[in-house]
Formats: structure tokens, sequence, C-alpha cells
């Protein structure tokens, strides 16, 4: 039985050079069998948060929310691919996950950040690491840090000199990470009810 993962994904420049590692997460993922969604922040297109999900009376929220709200509850795990802006995280990212809440909880997410330079977005995967933990997720410990994202992925979102054979050599070990997270919490779950 597959695992239901959702792929998240954040900026909204023009030329983004990130949906190339979005895209080499979600080939990858599926190669493994996995049911994969990606969840584009900039397609979304959600305005800055003024209400929660929670926030709107049952049948009230717009259809945006309301879908993605139903996307979150039914996935297994979670991959949130990050660029590094200032030293921090997507403004848009960070957004889209800020309109939700107890959908997020009792599920593992895991971390992909990369930058422009040689840090790979290492700061911004660090600061992600305690608000998903806040939100009610657990956070896996394997991350993949990309960077130059220009020199290690091709405008597919295929591998490219020795970044690109780090990141493949990297992939698995992430994967199976997430995958035993991903298992532990189902099992969980189906043992126990959530406390809250």
């Amino acid at each position: 039985m597959s695992n239901r993962i959702l792929v998240l994904y954040g900026s909204y420049r023009s030329d983004r050079m990130g949906i190339r590692l979005a895209n080499f997460v979600i080939d990858r993922l599926r190669q493994r069998g996995d049911d994969v969604a990606f969840i584009d922040a900039k397609a979304i297109g959600l305005p800055m948060l003024d209400r929660m999900y929670k926030e709107y009376p049952k049948g009230t929220a717009p259809e945006a929310l309301q879908t993605l709200a139903g996307q979150i509850r039914g996935a297994d795990g979670f991959v949130f691919v990050t660029g590094e802006y200032n030293w921090g995280i997507q403004p848009g990212l960070k957004n889209l996950t800020d309109h939700f809440l107890e959908e997020w909880f009792w599920r593992p997410a895991a971390i992909v950040s990369y930058s422009a330079g040689r840090l790979s977005g290492a700061r911004a995967s660090t600061a992600w690491h305690g608000t998903l933990s806040e939100m009610g997720m657990v956070v896996v410990s394997s991350t993949i840090g990309v960077g130059p994202i220009g020199q290690t992925l091709s405008a597919e979102g295929e591998p490219i000199g020795e970044g690109g054979k780090a990141l493949e050599h990297a992939f698995p070990r992430f994967a199976e990470d997430l995958t035993w997270w991903i298992e532990a919490a189902k099992a969980q779950r189906a043992r126990k009810a959530p406390p809250y």
C-alpha cells in the first residue's frame, strides 16, 4: 500500500529555481511507489492570513481552503520544499501553512531546502523545524539541502554535476526515514485516537 504524501512548495518568484527540486522530490517519491500530490502555494494563491480554516463556520470556508484542508487531512506525510530568504523562510509557503493547524497533527514532515549559494537553505530548514513541530507534526531528522541549485538540478529537475550526484545519493536515506515515520504514525493512529 502506497503512502499519500503532499509535497509543498512556496516560491512566488517569476523565475522559480526551487521548482526543480520540488519536481525531483515528486519524481523520486513516485518511483518508490508513493502517491504524491503537489501543493504549489503560488498556484493556490491564498490571501495573506486573515482567518484560519477552522475560524470559518462549517461549510463557509473559501473553496481553495476547503479543498486544501481535505488534502492535508488525507495525507500520511508531508515534504516541505523551501528556499531561504534573508536567512529565513519563504513567506508564501509560511502563509499557506499558517491557514491550518489541526489538519497537520499526528503526521511526519520532512524538509528539503535550497538556495542559490553553497549553504543550501540550511537556515530556512532550521527555522522550519521549529515551526512544523509547533504545528503538531513530527519533523524527521533527515534533511536535504541543495545549493547552488542551478548547478545541481537541470531545468527539468534532473541531477547534474557533482551536486546532482550527491543529491541522488542522499535521497534514498531521506525517503526511508520519512517512510519509517509515516508507517509509525499510521500504526499509532490506528491503535489509539489522538488525545485531541
